[in-house]
Protein backbone atom coordinates (compact mmCIF):
# COMPACT_ATOMS: atom_id res chain seq x y z
CA UNK A 1 0.00 0.00 0.00
CA UNK A 2 1.67 3.20 -1.09
CA UNK A 3 0.12 6.18 0.66
CA UNK A 4 1.40 9.22 2.47
CA UNK A 5 0.38 11.17 5.50
CA UNK A 6 -0.70 13.91 3.14
CA UNK A 7 -3.48 11.59 2.02
CA UNK A 8 -4.66 11.16 5.60
CA UNK A 9 -4.32 14.78 6.66
CA UNK A 10 -4.80 17.02 3.65
CA UNK A 11 -7.32 14.78 1.93
CA UNK A 12 -9.20 13.33 4.88
CA UNK A 13 -12.56 14.04 3.25
CA UNK A 14 -11.50 12.11 0.13
CA UNK A 15 -10.65 9.17 2.37
CA UNK A 16 -14.22 9.19 3.70
CA UNK A 17 -15.53 9.05 0.12
CA UNK A 18 -13.20 6.15 -0.66
CA UNK A 19 -14.64 4.30 2.33
CA UNK A 20 -18.13 5.03 1.12
CA UNK A 21 -17.36 3.43 -2.23
CA UNK A 22 -16.02 0.22 -0.72
CA UNK A 23 -19.47 -1.37 -0.77
CA UNK A 24 -18.62 -4.98 -0.09
CA UNK A 25 -16.54 -4.69 3.07
CA UNK A 26 -17.96 -5.15 6.51
CA UNK A 27 -17.52 -2.23 8.91
CA UNK A 28 -14.97 -4.21 10.95
CA UNK A 29 -12.77 -4.55 7.88
CA UNK A 30 -13.10 -0.83 7.29
CA UNK A 31 -11.81 -0.20 10.79
CA UNK A 32 -8.90 -2.53 10.21
CA UNK A 33 -8.19 -0.80 6.92
CA UNK A 34 -8.07 2.54 8.65
CA UNK A 35 -5.82 1.27 11.41
CA UNK A 36 -3.48 -0.44 8.98
CA UNK A 37 -3.48 2.71 6.87
CA UNK A 38 -2.14 4.71 9.82
CA UNK A 39 0.62 2.21 10.44
CA UNK A 40 1.51 1.64 6.78
CA UNK A 41 1.79 5.38 6.29
CA UNK A 42 4.51 5.47 8.92
CA UNK A 43 6.34 2.51 7.42
CA UNK A 44 6.30 3.95 3.91
CA UNK A 45 7.98 7.10 5.13
CA UNK A 46 10.78 5.15 6.79
CA UNK A 47 9.29 6.09 10.12
CA UNK A 48 9.33 3.75 13.08
CA UNK A 49 6.81 2.17 15.41
CA UNK A 50 7.72 2.85 19.04
CA UNK A 51 6.14 0.42 21.48
CA UNK A 52 5.04 1.30 25.01
CA UNK A 53 6.06 -0.10 27.41
CA UNK A 54 8.38 -2.47 25.48
CA UNK A 55 10.63 0.28 24.08
CA UNK A 56 9.85 3.10 26.51
CA UNK A 57 8.16 2.79 29.89
CA UNK A 58 5.78 5.73 29.48
CA UNK A 59 3.78 7.30 26.68
CA UNK A 60 5.48 10.66 27.17
CA UNK A 61 8.98 9.22 26.99
CA UNK A 62 8.03 7.53 23.71
CA UNK A 63 6.64 10.79 22.34
CA UNK A 64 9.82 12.59 23.38
CA UNK A 65 11.91 10.15 21.34
CA UNK A 66 9.59 10.13 18.32
CA UNK A 67 10.18 12.13 15.17
CA UNK A 68 7.79 13.32 12.49
CA UNK A 69 5.47 10.58 11.19
CA UNK A 70 6.42 7.99 13.81
CA UNK A 71 3.77 5.81 15.41
CA UNK A 72 3.64 5.36 19.18
CA UNK A 73 1.80 2.08 19.81
CA UNK A 74 0.61 1.63 23.39
CA UNK A 75 -0.08 -1.78 24.91
CA UNK A 76 -3.16 -2.32 27.12
CA UNK A 77 -2.85 -0.90 30.61
CA UNK A 78 -3.60 2.20 32.65
CA UNK A 79 -1.07 5.00 32.22
CA UNK A 80 -1.20 7.76 34.83
CA UNK A 81 0.18 10.51 32.65
CA UNK A 82 -0.55 13.98 31.31
CA UNK A 83 0.96 13.86 27.84
CA UNK A 84 2.02 16.55 25.38
CA UNK A 85 2.47 16.00 21.64
CA UNK A 86 5.16 18.75 21.70
CA UNK A 87 4.45 19.82 18.12
CA UNK A 88 5.06 16.36 16.65
CA UNK A 89 2.83 15.08 13.87
CA UNK A 90 2.78 11.48 15.01
CA UNK A 91 0.17 8.74 15.38
CA UNK A 92 -0.50 7.81 19.00
CA UNK A 93 -2.65 4.69 19.10
CA UNK A 94 -3.61 1.60 21.04
CA UNK A 95 -3.94 -1.91 19.60
CA UNK A 96 -7.38 -0.83 18.38
CA UNK A 97 -5.66 0.58 15.30
CA UNK A 98 -4.84 -3.01 14.31
CA UNK A 99 -7.74 -4.96 15.79
CA UNK A 100 -10.77 -2.72 15.43
CA UNK A 101 -11.89 -4.30 18.72
CA UNK A 102 -13.55 -1.75 21.06
CA UNK A 103 -12.29 -3.76 24.04
CA UNK A 104 -8.82 -2.42 23.24
CA UNK A 105 -10.19 1.09 23.81
CA UNK A 106 -11.46 0.18 27.28
CA UNK A 107 -8.22 -1.66 28.10
CA UNK A 108 -5.85 1.20 27.20
CA UNK A 109 -6.31 4.14 29.54
CA UNK A 110 -4.67 7.55 29.76
CA UNK A 111 -5.53 8.67 33.30
CA UNK A 112 -4.65 12.31 33.96
CA UNK A 113 -5.66 12.39 37.61
CA UNK A 114 -2.10 12.68 39.01
CA UNK A 115 -0.47 15.63 37.19
CA UNK A 116 3.05 16.66 38.08
CA UNK A 117 1.87 20.28 38.11
CA UNK A 118 -1.61 20.93 39.49
CA UNK A 119 -2.31 23.66 36.93
CA UNK A 120 -1.50 21.31 34.00
CA UNK A 121 -4.10 18.63 34.51
CA UNK A 122 -5.32 17.95 30.97
CA UNK A 123 -4.83 14.32 29.97
CA UNK A 124 -3.55 15.34 26.52
CA UNK A 125 -2.03 18.61 25.28
CA UNK A 126 -1.89 19.31 21.53
CA UNK A 127 -0.94 22.98 21.58
CA UNK A 128 2.10 23.49 19.33
CA UNK A 129 0.81 23.77 15.78
CA UNK A 130 0.20 20.07 15.08
CA UNK A 131 -1.81 19.33 11.94
CA UNK A 132 -4.32 16.63 11.00
CA UNK A 133 -1.58 14.01 10.76
CA UNK A 134 -1.23 14.23 14.55
CA UNK A 135 -3.61 11.42 15.49
CA UNK A 136 -4.79 10.02 18.81
CA UNK A 137 -6.78 6.80 18.40
CA UNK A 138 -8.16 4.02 20.53
CA UNK A 139 -7.85 5.19 24.16
CA UNK A 140 -9.99 5.77 27.20
CA UNK A 141 -9.08 9.29 28.29
CA UNK A 142 -10.17 10.04 31.85
CA UNK A 143 -9.38 11.79 35.11
CA UNK A 144 -8.24 15.09 33.57
CA UNK A 145 -8.83 18.37 35.40
CA UNK A 146 -7.80 20.93 32.77
CA UNK A 147 -4.90 23.31 32.31
CA UNK A 148 -4.48 26.94 33.36
CA UNK A 149 -4.48 28.75 30.03
CA UNK A 150 -4.27 32.42 29.02
CA UNK A 151 -7.00 33.55 26.63
CA UNK A 152 -5.33 34.39 23.30
CA UNK A 153 -8.17 36.80 22.55
CA UNK A 154 -8.14 38.46 25.95
CA UNK A 155 -4.56 38.80 27.18
CA UNK A 156 -4.22 38.67 30.93
CA UNK A 157 -7.36 36.59 31.39
CA UNK A 158 -6.82 33.02 32.50
CA UNK A 159 -9.09 30.01 32.28
CA UNK A 160 -8.91 26.32 33.20
CA UNK A 161 -9.39 24.56 29.87
CA UNK A 162 -9.65 21.10 28.34
CA UNK A 163 -10.15 18.50 31.03
CA UNK A 164 -9.54 15.58 28.68
CA UNK A 165 -7.81 17.18 25.69
CA UNK A 166 -6.57 20.77 25.26
CA UNK A 167 -5.91 21.94 21.69
CA UNK A 168 -4.53 25.33 20.64
CA UNK A 169 -3.37 26.53 17.19
CA UNK A 170 -3.56 22.88 16.11
CA UNK A 171 -5.76 20.64 13.99
CA UNK A 172 -5.31 17.04 15.16
CA UNK A 173 -7.42 13.99 14.38
CA UNK A 174 -9.17 12.59 17.48
CA UNK A 175 -10.75 9.28 16.53
CA UNK A 176 -12.19 6.15 18.18
CA UNK A 177 -11.65 7.19 21.81
CA UNK A 178 -13.78 7.11 24.94
CA UNK A 179 -13.35 10.51 26.61
CA UNK A 180 -15.12 10.21 29.93
CA UNK A 181 -15.22 11.62 33.46
CA UNK A 182 -12.94 14.59 32.95
CA UNK A 183 -13.58 18.09 34.23
CA UNK A 184 -12.71 21.73 33.71
CA UNK A 185 -14.35 23.37 36.72
CA UNK A 186 -11.50 25.04 38.63
CA UNK A 187 -12.16 28.78 38.77
CA UNK A 188 -10.06 29.60 41.79
CA UNK A 189 -8.07 32.80 42.40
CA UNK A 190 -6.94 34.41 39.16
CA UNK A 191 -9.11 32.10 37.01
CA UNK A 192 -12.01 33.72 35.14
CA UNK A 193 -13.83 30.48 34.32
CA UNK A 194 -13.30 26.92 33.11
CA UNK A 195 -14.57 25.05 30.08
CA UNK A 196 -14.31 22.10 27.75
CA UNK A 197 -14.68 19.19 30.14
CA UNK A 198 -13.80 16.65 27.43
CA UNK A 199 -12.15 18.76 24.69
CA UNK A 200 -11.31 22.43 24.31
CA UNK A 201 -9.95 23.73 21.02
CA UNK A 202 -8.81 27.29 20.38
CA UNK A 203 -7.82 28.69 16.97
CA UNK A 204 -7.61 25.28 15.35
CA UNK A 205 -9.53 22.90 13.13
CA UNK A 206 -9.63 19.36 14.57
CA UNK A 207 -11.38 16.28 13.22
CA UNK A 208 -13.34 14.70 16.09
CA UNK A 209 -14.63 11.36 14.79
CA UNK A 210 -16.32 8.25 16.22
CA UNK A 211 -15.70 9.04 19.88
CA UNK A 212 -17.80 8.42 22.97
CA UNK A 213 -17.77 11.68 24.97
CA UNK A 214 -19.56 11.14 28.27
CA UNK A 215 -19.93 12.40 31.83
CA UNK A 216 -17.49 15.27 31.56
CA UNK A 217 -18.01 18.60 33.36
CA UNK A 218 -17.17 22.23 32.59
CA UNK A 219 -18.30 25.58 33.90
CA UNK A 220 -19.10 26.14 30.25
CA UNK A 221 -19.13 23.49 27.56
CA UNK A 222 -19.28 20.31 29.59
CA UNK A 223 -18.43 18.25 26.49
CA UNK A 224 -16.68 20.15 23.67
CA UNK A 225 -15.63 23.81 23.48
CA UNK A 226 -14.60 25.43 20.18
CA UNK A 227 -13.19 28.91 20.71
CA UNK A 228 -12.43 30.78 17.45
CA UNK A 229 -12.06 27.38 15.83
CA UNK A 230 -13.42 25.28 13.04
CA UNK A 231 -13.95 21.54 13.36
CA UNK A 232 -15.39 18.43 11.81
CA UNK A 233 -17.44 16.69 14.53
CA UNK A 234 -18.83 13.47 13.10
CA UNK A 235 -20.31 10.17 14.34
CA UNK A 236 -19.80 10.84 18.04
CA UNK A 237 -21.93 9.89 21.02
CA UNK A 238 -22.02 12.99 23.23
CA UNK A 239 -24.04 12.28 26.35
CA UNK A 240 -24.24 12.86 30.08
CA UNK A 241 -21.94 15.91 30.05
CA UNK A 242 -22.85 18.78 32.35
CA UNK A 243 -22.04 22.23 33.63
CA UNK A 244 -22.78 25.46 31.84
CA UNK A 245 -22.86 27.41 35.11
CA UNK A 246 -21.03 30.39 33.58
CA UNK A 247 -21.81 30.61 29.86
CA UNK A 248 -24.09 27.64 29.18
CA UNK A 249 -23.56 24.65 26.94
CA UNK A 250 -23.86 21.10 28.23
CA UNK A 251 -22.82 19.10 25.18
CA UNK A 252 -21.24 21.59 22.75
CA UNK A 253 -20.21 25.23 23.22
CA UNK A 254 -19.19 27.10 20.07
CA UNK A 255 -17.84 30.67 19.84
CA UNK A 256 -16.83 32.23 16.50
CA UNK A 257 -15.22 30.19 13.77
CA UNK A 258 -13.84 32.75 11.33
CA UNK A 259 -12.66 31.23 8.06
CA UNK A 260 -12.86 27.66 9.34
CA UNK A 261 -16.21 25.86 8.94
CA UNK A 262 -17.79 23.98 11.82
CA UNK A 263 -19.35 20.79 10.44
CA UNK A 264 -21.48 18.75 12.85
CA UNK A 265 -22.71 15.57 11.16
CA UNK A 266 -24.30 12.33 12.35
CA UNK A 267 -23.83 12.81 16.07
CA UNK A 268 -26.08 11.70 18.91
CA UNK A 269 -26.18 14.55 21.44
CA UNK A 270 -28.38 13.41 24.31
CA UNK A 271 -28.92 13.71 28.06
CA UNK A 272 -26.48 16.58 28.57
CA UNK A 273 -27.24 19.30 31.11
CA UNK A 274 -26.54 23.02 31.44
CA UNK A 275 -27.20 25.10 34.53
CA UNK A 276 -27.98 27.99 32.17
CA UNK A 277 -29.00 27.57 28.51
CA UNK A 278 -28.12 25.22 25.72
CA UNK A 279 -28.26 21.82 27.35
CA UNK A 280 -27.38 20.21 24.02
CA UNK A 281 -25.61 22.96 22.05
CA UNK A 282 -24.78 26.60 22.76
CA UNK A 283 -24.12 28.60 19.56
CA UNK A 284 -22.26 31.90 20.02
CA UNK A 285 -21.87 33.90 16.81
CA UNK A 286 -20.95 30.92 14.66
CA UNK A 287 -21.85 29.76 11.17
CA UNK A 288 -21.94 26.11 12.20
CA UNK A 289 -23.84 23.66 9.99
CA UNK A 290 -25.42 20.58 11.55
CA UNK A 291 -26.77 17.70 9.47
CA UNK A 292 -28.21 14.29 10.38
CA UNK A 293 -27.86 14.73 14.15
CA UNK A 294 -30.08 13.63 17.02
CA UNK A 295 -30.36 16.31 19.74
CA UNK A 296 -32.69 14.92 22.37
CA UNK A 297 -33.27 14.64 26.11
CA UNK A 298 -30.90 17.48 27.05
CA UNK A 299 -31.85 19.70 29.99
CA UNK A 300 -31.18 23.30 31.00
CA UNK A 301 -32.79 26.18 32.87
CA UNK A 302 -33.87 27.39 29.43
CA UNK A 303 -33.27 26.36 25.79
CA UNK A 304 -32.93 22.69 26.72
CA UNK A 305 -31.74 21.45 23.33
CA UNK A 306 -30.21 24.45 21.51
CA UNK A 307 -29.40 28.02 22.46
CA UNK A 308 -28.42 30.46 19.72
CA UNK A 309 -28.69 30.06 15.99
CA UNK A 310 -27.16 27.32 13.88
CA UNK A 311 -27.94 25.99 10.42
CA UNK A 312 -29.65 22.64 11.05
CA UNK A 313 -31.05 20.26 8.46
CA UNK A 314 -32.26 16.66 8.63
CA UNK A 315 -31.86 16.62 12.40
CA UNK A 316 -34.11 15.15 15.08
CA UNK A 317 -34.53 17.87 17.73
CA UNK A 318 -36.74 17.54 20.76
CA UNK A 319 -39.22 20.39 20.61
CA UNK A 320 -38.45 21.04 16.94
CA UNK A 321 -36.10 23.39 15.10
CA UNK A 322 -36.49 25.25 11.82
CA UNK A 323 -34.66 23.72 8.88
CA UNK A 324 -35.08 21.39 5.93
CA UNK A 325 -35.89 17.83 6.90
CA UNK A 326 -35.84 18.41 10.65
CA UNK A 327 -38.18 16.27 12.76
CA UNK A 328 -39.24 16.24 16.42
CA UNK A 329 -40.26 12.63 16.98
CA UNK A 330 -38.89 10.47 19.79
CA UNK A 331 -35.79 8.79 18.28
CA UNK A 332 -36.52 5.52 20.13
CA UNK A 333 -33.14 4.39 21.41
CA UNK A 334 -32.21 0.98 22.69
CA UNK A 335 -30.85 0.82 26.23
CA UNK A 336 -27.33 0.14 25.00
CA UNK A 337 -25.14 2.70 23.24
CA UNK A 338 -28.08 4.77 21.92
CA UNK A 339 -28.48 2.51 18.89
CA UNK A 340 -31.80 3.07 17.11
CA UNK A 341 -34.61 0.54 17.48
CA UNK A 342 -36.16 -1.00 14.37
CA UNK A 343 -39.15 1.37 14.64
CA UNK A 344 -37.14 4.58 15.10
CA UNK A 345 -38.34 7.53 12.97
CA UNK A 346 -34.67 8.51 12.55
CA UNK A 347 -33.98 5.53 10.26
CA UNK A 348 -33.56 6.66 6.62
CA UNK A 349 -34.56 10.19 7.73
CA UNK A 350 -31.22 11.88 7.02
CA UNK A 351 -30.35 13.87 3.94
CA UNK A 352 -31.12 11.99 0.70
CA UNK A 353 -27.77 13.09 -0.77
CA UNK A 354 -26.07 9.76 -1.58
CA UNK A 355 -22.73 11.12 -0.37
CA UNK A 356 -24.21 10.71 3.13
CA UNK A 357 -25.46 7.16 2.57
CA UNK A 358 -25.03 4.48 5.23
CA UNK A 359 -22.56 1.65 4.46
CA UNK A 360 -24.17 -1.17 2.48
CA UNK A 361 -24.58 -4.67 3.89
CA UNK A 362 -22.70 -6.93 1.44
CA UNK A 363 -25.04 -9.80 2.34
CA UNK A 364 -28.19 -7.77 1.75
CA UNK A 365 -27.58 -5.30 -1.07
CA UNK A 366 -29.61 -2.14 -0.96
CA UNK A 367 -29.82 -2.22 2.84
CA UNK A 368 -27.61 -0.64 5.48
CA UNK A 369 -24.92 -2.49 7.40
CA UNK A 370 -25.54 -2.66 11.17
CA UNK A 371 -25.39 -0.55 13.34
CA UNK A 372 -27.08 1.56 10.63
CA UNK A 373 -30.64 0.49 9.87
CA UNK A 374 -33.09 0.45 6.97
CA UNK A 375 -32.04 1.25 3.43
CA UNK A 376 -28.94 3.17 2.36
CA UNK A 377 -30.35 6.65 2.97
CA UNK A 378 -28.52 8.06 5.97
CA UNK A 379 -29.94 7.47 9.41
CA UNK A 380 -29.86 10.37 11.83
CA UNK A 381 -27.43 10.14 14.71
CA UNK A 382 -24.05 8.56 15.39
CA UNK A 383 -25.03 5.28 13.72
CA UNK A 384 -25.76 6.77 10.32
CA UNK A 385 -23.74 8.11 7.40
CA UNK A 386 -20.67 6.72 5.65
CA UNK A 387 -18.48 6.99 8.74
CA UNK A 388 -20.71 5.07 11.13
CA UNK A 389 -19.17 2.17 13.05
CA UNK A 390 -20.01 0.16 16.16
CA UNK A 391 -18.92 2.42 19.01
CA UNK A 392 -17.77 1.26 22.43
CA UNK A 393 -20.51 -0.65 24.23
CA UNK A 394 -22.00 1.46 26.99
CA UNK A 395 -25.08 1.11 29.14
CA UNK A 396 -27.04 4.34 28.77
CA UNK A 397 -29.53 5.93 31.11
CA UNK A 398 -32.37 7.12 28.91
CA UNK A 399 -34.50 10.03 30.17
CA UNK A 400 -31.81 11.35 32.52
CA UNK A 401 -33.19 13.82 35.03
CA UNK A 402 -30.03 15.66 35.95
CA UNK A 403 -26.35 14.88 35.56
CA UNK A 404 -23.36 14.55 37.87
CA UNK A 405 -24.81 15.90 41.11
CA UNK A 406 -26.90 18.46 39.20
CA UNK A 407 -30.12 17.29 40.90
CA UNK A 408 -31.78 18.24 44.19
CA UNK A 409 -33.95 15.12 44.14
CA UNK A 410 -31.10 12.77 45.06
CA UNK A 411 -27.99 13.54 47.07
CA UNK A 412 -24.92 11.43 47.78
CA UNK A 413 -22.47 11.90 50.66
CA UNK A 414 -19.71 11.93 51.59
CA UNK A 415 -18.06 12.68 48.27
CA UNK A 416 -15.22 11.66 48.05
CA UNK A 417 -16.05 8.51 50.03
CA UNK A 418 -13.85 5.78 51.46
CA UNK A 419 -15.97 2.77 52.45
CA UNK A 420 -19.65 3.77 52.68
CA UNK A 421 -21.70 5.92 50.32
CA UNK A 422 -25.02 7.32 51.58
CA UNK A 423 -27.80 8.17 49.15
CA UNK A 424 -30.77 10.29 50.18
CA UNK A 425 -33.94 10.64 48.10
CA UNK A 426 -35.66 13.92 48.87
CA UNK A 427 -39.24 12.87 48.23
CA UNK A 428 -41.89 10.65 49.74
CA UNK A 429 -42.00 7.44 47.71
CA UNK A 430 -42.91 3.81 48.27
CA UNK A 431 -41.27 1.98 45.39
CA UNK A 432 -38.42 -0.26 44.38
CA UNK A 433 -35.23 1.69 43.74
CA UNK A 434 -32.31 0.26 41.81
CA UNK A 435 -28.73 1.43 42.36
CA UNK A 436 -26.05 0.71 39.74
CA UNK A 437 -22.39 1.72 39.99
CA UNK A 438 -20.33 1.91 36.79
CA UNK A 439 -16.61 2.52 36.48
CA UNK A 440 -15.25 5.12 34.08
CA UNK A 441 -15.14 2.57 31.26
CA UNK A 442 -18.83 1.71 31.47
CA UNK A 443 -18.50 -1.62 33.31
CA UNK A 444 -21.13 -2.41 35.93
CA UNK A 445 -19.24 -3.03 39.19
CA UNK A 446 -22.04 -3.11 41.77
CA UNK A 447 -25.84 -3.34 41.74
CA UNK A 448 -28.51 -3.28 44.47
CA UNK A 449 -32.30 -3.14 44.43
CA UNK A 450 -34.30 -2.19 47.53
CA UNK A 451 -37.68 -0.77 48.44
CA UNK A 452 -37.67 2.76 49.82
CA UNK A 453 -40.47 3.87 52.14
CA UNK A 454 -41.15 7.59 52.46
CA UNK A 455 -37.99 9.73 52.73
CA UNK A 456 -35.08 7.45 53.50
CA UNK A 457 -31.33 7.23 53.08
CA UNK A 458 -29.62 4.11 51.80
CA UNK A 459 -25.99 3.16 52.38
CA UNK A 460 -23.90 1.21 49.88
CA UNK A 461 -20.67 -0.52 50.83
CA UNK A 462 -18.00 0.59 48.33
CA UNK A 463 -14.97 -0.58 50.30
CA UNK A 464 -14.16 -3.22 47.67
CA UNK A 465 -13.90 -0.65 44.86
CA UNK A 466 -10.54 0.62 43.69
CA UNK A 467 -9.84 4.34 44.21
CA UNK A 468 -11.24 6.05 41.11
CA UNK A 469 -14.14 8.08 39.74
CA UNK A 470 -17.46 6.21 39.43
CA UNK A 471 -20.94 6.88 38.09
CA UNK A 472 -24.01 6.05 40.17
CA UNK A 473 -27.30 5.37 38.37
CA UNK A 474 -30.39 5.62 40.58
CA UNK A 475 -33.53 4.26 38.91
CA UNK A 476 -36.73 5.48 40.53
CA UNK A 477 -40.20 6.50 39.32
CA UNK A 478 -39.39 5.35 35.76
CA UNK A 479 -36.51 7.84 35.62
CA UNK A 480 -32.76 7.35 35.87
CA UNK A 481 -30.64 9.86 37.75
CA UNK A 482 -26.88 9.91 37.16
CA UNK A 483 -24.42 11.16 39.76
CA UNK A 484 -20.65 11.05 39.99
CA UNK A 485 -18.62 10.18 43.07
CA UNK A 486 -14.98 9.60 43.93
CA UNK A 487 -13.77 6.55 45.85
CA UNK A 488 -10.64 7.39 47.84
Amino acid sequence: MSMTYGFLGLHFEKYSIVLLKIKKMKSTLLLLLFGLLLISISLNLNAQIINVPQDYPSIQSAINSAVENDTVLVAPGEYFENINFNGKNIVLCSNYAFSGNPEDISATVINGSTPIHADTGSCVLIVSGEDSTAVIQGFTITGGTGTKWEDEHGPGTWYTEGGGILIQYSSPTIINNMITVNEAINNGPGIASAGGGAIRCGDGNPHILNNVISFNQGLYGGGIVLNYSGAVIRNNLIFGNSGGNDFGGGGLWLLFNGDFPIIIENNTIVANHSALGGGGIRFYYTTATATNNIIWGNTANFADQIQGTGSLSFCCVEGGYNGEGNIESDPEFTEESYILTDSSPCIDAGTPDENYNDPEDPMNLGYALFPARGTLTSDMGAYGGPGCIQLSSIITAINHQGQNNETDFINIYPNPATSLLSISINATINKDVEFQIFDAYGSLVKQEKIQIHHKESHTIDISMLEPAIYLLNVKVNDMTYVLKFIKQ
